[in-house]
């Protein structure tokens, strides 16, 4: 059976609020569990006026709060916006709250513009180019500490907050195959490098304390729909969200259209096409028979779905349509 989990971007929709985006999330993460979806991640993004979890660990109170058992956390926190005491202090606090439930995965890039990464970062670092420094730092404070140990975590120290590392190119799935961390790929918006990532991650895997084999989850979006004009009519509005990046004009997640037809250039199609390559979109037997596909040809051990749709009912319908398929997957 397949291992199916849920990334929520929080999305805020034309004309909505994150009051209300934020809401809908913990919604939609209270269904997860109900479904049996195994965990339930959000994503740190800044200056985005369609994405409500920029403040991450605070979402990530709010759904683990509402919640009971299924786990919850970051994909990810991008670990070169802050000091990694700092997120280890957050994720031991979120870990002494709801133990055995939070996941902390880490990523390397700004997760927003440079010039709102520099207002983020101050005097930190500039770039990503100290992120593997910045990893170890953040796993030395979850070990137990130490008599002489100067600075703790205090929560954090000694406690199991399993750390992921996150990435959409290579750097990151061999940093994570040299730590022995579990790797996540972003194949839902950069899916050029998936295989080659994954390739790398195995083959150069190195067990540890953390995990005895490598183990790979791969993002996927997400638009099923009782049959398949329905659904293709959802992703519309993914397809306009991307449209917009693409134009340098992000904004809230517009509602569906009938078509594309016209709202697009050919070189811009062809570029949303390669970007959401790594999409499931159909009817229950569509969205069965492609994400299928998915996990043959990549081995993943895990799926996590997402799914930027405009309409909060539907969205909940994609996700139990999902749940249901996990045994035909």
């Amino acid at each position: 059976m397949a291992v199916f989990s849920v990334l929520d971007l929080s999305p805020i929709v034309k004309g909505g609020t994150a009051a209300q985006a934020l809401n809908n999330t913990r919604d939609l993460a209270q269904h997860a569990e109900r479904w049996g979806y195994r965990r339930f991640w959000v994503a740190e993004h800044h200056n985005m006026s369609g994405i409500a979890s920029a403040a991450t660990s605070l979402v990530i109170q709010h759904i683990a709060a509402g919640t009971s058992i299924i786990r919850v956390g970051a994909g990810g926190i991008m670990l070169p916006n802050h000091a990694p005491l700092v997120i280890a202090e957050q994720f031991g606090t979120l870990a002494s709250l709801y133990p055995g439930r939070i996941d902390l995965g880490l990523g390397r890039a700004p997760g927003t513009d440079q010039r709102t990464a520099r207002a983020l970062r101050r005097h930190l670092g500039d770039s990503g180019e100290s992120f593997p420094q910045d990893v170890l730092e953040l796993l030395s404070y979850f070990q137990p500490a130490q008599p002489q140990q100067a600075v703790r975590a205090v929560p954090g120290a000694g406690l199991d907050v399993p750390i992921w590392l996150l990435g959409s190119s290579l750097f990151s799935a061999q940093l994570a195959a040299e730590l022995g961390l579990p790797f996540a790929f972003a194949s839902h918006f950069a899916p050029a490098y998936m295989q080659s990532a994954i390739d790398l991650y195995r083959t150069r895997f190195k067990p540890s304390a953390a995990l005895d084999r490598p183990y790979v989850m791969i993002g996927v979006n997400l638009f099923a729909a009782d049959d398949d004009a329905t659904a293709k009519r959802l992703f519309t509005s993914l397809q306009q969200q991307f449209l917009n990046l693409v134009r340098g004009m992000p904004g809230q997640l517009s509602p569906p259209v009938d078509g594309m037809e016209g709202l697009w250039a050919p070189d811009e199609k062809s570029h949303i096409d390669r970007s959401l390559a790594c999409s499931a979109v159909g009817s229950p037997q569509t969205v069965a028979t492609q994400l299928r596909a998915i996990r043959e040809r990549t081995g993943a051990d895990e799926l996590m779905l997402t799914a930027l749709i405009h309409d909060h009912a539907a969205r909940l319908h994609s996700f139990e349509i999902a749940a249901k398929l996990r045994e035909q997957c």
